[in-house]
This record gives structure tokens, C-alpha cells and sequence, in this order.
């Protein structure tokens, strides 16, 4: 089993100070990865198994498979955002809320893990199509303060294999591989 730590089973996200093409090339990979990785993640588990919350006080299995496109959304709208505008202030959400809607509570995760790969494959390819210098663009986030796209990047690589890792552990746990 991996980390002790059910709500960061992958351990929290670390910004890297620095981002090179290779980590650039990396993350990038990381984030196409990401919907085949949550598929396999859930392809088994019944409703019951679904509506299971992956630690005491955290969101069952259906919520987080909803938040993941919810929040890669908002990821992309960033990254466009920081394209095209200079510095612009996104608007935040409160994704606690969002998973509490009845969609995400009670809505079939297959909708999501199509949308999901639909999004990625568009924001993989927007990416790869950008020259590196792209990267270093700003948003400013009122939470998070002034992020680059370099940062961005990391963040959802990171932010995926965290969601699909808290399913896992928890199937571990549980017993249901």
C-alpha cells in the first residue's frame, strides 16, 4: 500500500521551483495519462463500492470521479485564459460544494470518464502545441496567488494520480482487487 495518509496517499503536491521540457514533456504525459488511469480505477467497482467514501469525512469514489473533469475544466479555462489575456484573474470554485450537487452525488461516473478523456485529449493537445516560453504566462489565482502555466502543468499532473490514488487505496484496503 502506498502513503499512510488516506487523503494524500501520493504524498502533497510540491511545486517545483523550476520546470525544464523534460519535466515539461513529463507532466504533460502525466495529464494524458490520467483518464485511462481513473477508468481502470473504477471499471469494477459496483454502486455500493462507489458510494464509498475513500477516508471518514472525505468524498465517496462517484464524487471524486466527478471532480476530476469539474476540476480539469477549470484547468483548461486557466490555460486558455493565461494565452490570451495578460495576467487575468481566474474565479475560483468551491469544489466542495460542486461534488455536493446531485450529479455528483448520484449521477453515473460514466459521463465523467468520457468527459475526461475528451478534455484531456483536447488539453494535451493544446499543450504540445505550445512553444516553451508559453509557459512561463501568469494567471493570478486569489487563493493561490500568481501561478505560470510551468506551475499549472505540475499541479495537474500531480492532481489527477492523487484522486486515482485515494480510489485505489482505498480498493486495497477494502479488499476489492
Amino acid at each position: 500500500m502506498r502513503g499512510k495518509d488516506p487523503a494524500y496517499p501520493i504524498g502533497r503536491f510540491k511545486s517545483p521551483a523550476k520546470v525544464d521540457a523534460k519535466a515539461r514533456a513529463g507532466f504533460i504525459q502525466e495529464i494524458a495519462e490520467t483518464p485511462v488511469l481513473l477508468r481502470r480505477a473504477v471499471e469494477r467497482l459496483d454502486d455500493v463500492q462507489l458510494d464509498t467514501r475513500y477516508r471518514p469525512g472525505g468524498w465517496t469514489v462517484r464524487q471524486v470521479v466527478h471532480h476530476l473533469p469539474d476540476s480539469h475544466l477549470n484547468a483548461y479555462v486557466r490555460l486558455k485564459l493565461a494565452l490570451t489575456e495578460s495576467g487575468p484573474t481566474i474565479r475560483p470554485y468551491d469544489e466542495t460544494l460542486w461534488a455536493e450537487l446531485p450529479e455528483a452525488r448520484t449521477g453515473p461516473i460514466a459521463l465523467s470518464l468520457d468527459l475526461l478523456e475528451a478534455l484531456h485529449r483536447r488539453w494535451v493537445a493544446a499543450m504540445k502545441a505550445l512553444p516553451a516560453e508559453s509557459f512561463e504566462r501568469i494567471y493570478q489565482h486569489p487563493e493561490m496567488g500568481t501561478m505560470s502555466l510551468d506551475q499549472m502543468l505540475a499541479l495537474y499532473a500531480w492532481h489527477g494520480p492523487h484522486h486515482v490514488a485515494q480510489i485505489t487505496t482505498l480498493a486495497e484496503r477494502e479488499g476489492w482487487v
